[in-house]
């Protein structure tokens, strides 16, 4: 990461913009799941090569153009990929990862202002919200249906920025993604790449939540 900036300074810093799958929740096989199931109905000759793990931090629309190259496949499969996945929501299939919770719950002890950065659709991202009882952390969300680009683009969160009058000076980003890094990183954002022993170019590893608690706590 640039300069000399450490784990430590990061996390004092006074706004947080944290992703949601795969980094506060554990959608990841969920996700994956649907995916599958829809690629297998609407793009069969796809599916052998399918990896999601390719493809984390992007939007649904977006893989699902770049596998059909069509407009109205890609929209059919979208969908099917969406509606599939909040039926494994419903069913309980995802669900916070440890330290998720007193993570955001440290955040606002310490006068930190939490936002939601995410990919997903904002139907989706709803209901996960509601089923990990985490919406009431965050000061607000952005999510992929409020911007026109998604990540690895930096514009995803420079307009997370601007909608807010975030500094990217006082702000810290929290991804899970190579594609949420390089998002984070290109608008200028100091960036935890959680989840990771090897971060991905431009951030700075935490391996668990826990760790970034156990900072917040360190520093009171």
């Amino acid at each position: 990461m640039r300069g000399s900036v450490s784990v430590e300074a990061v996390a004092g810093r006074r706004v947080w913009l944290c992703d949601l799958d795969g980094t506060l929740v554990d959608s990841f096989p969920a996700h994956e799941a649907a995916f599958r199931q829809a690629v297998a109905e609407f793009a069969p000759a796809a599916l052998a090569s399918f990896r999601y793990a390719d493809h984390t931090g992007a939007s649904t629309a977006e893989v699902a153009a770049l596998l059909t190259g069509d407009r109205d496949a890609a929209a059919r499969l979208a969908r099917r990929k969406q509606g599939l996945y909040r039926e494994f929501v419903a069913a309980g299939r995802v669900g916070p990862f440890p330290g998720a919770r007193r993570l955001l719950d440290r955040l606002a002890a310490r006068g930190r202002v939490a936002y939601l950065v995410t990919g997903g659709s904002r139907a989706s991202v709803e209901r996960v919200l509601a089923g990990s009882s985490l919406g009431a952390c965050f000061r607000d969300v952005l999510t992929a249906d409020d911007v026109p680009v998604s990540k690895p683009d930096p514009e995803f969160y420079g307009l997370a920025c601007r909608r807010w009058g975030v500094d990217p000076a006082e702000a810290v980003a929290l991804e899970d993604s190579a594609h949420g890094v390089a998002s984070a990183v290109g608008a200028g954002l100091a960036t935890l790449h959680v989840h990771t022993a090897e971060p991905a170019p431009g951030a700075l590893a935490v391996r668990g939540l826990g760790d970034i608690v156990s900072l917040l706590e360190e520093g009171q």
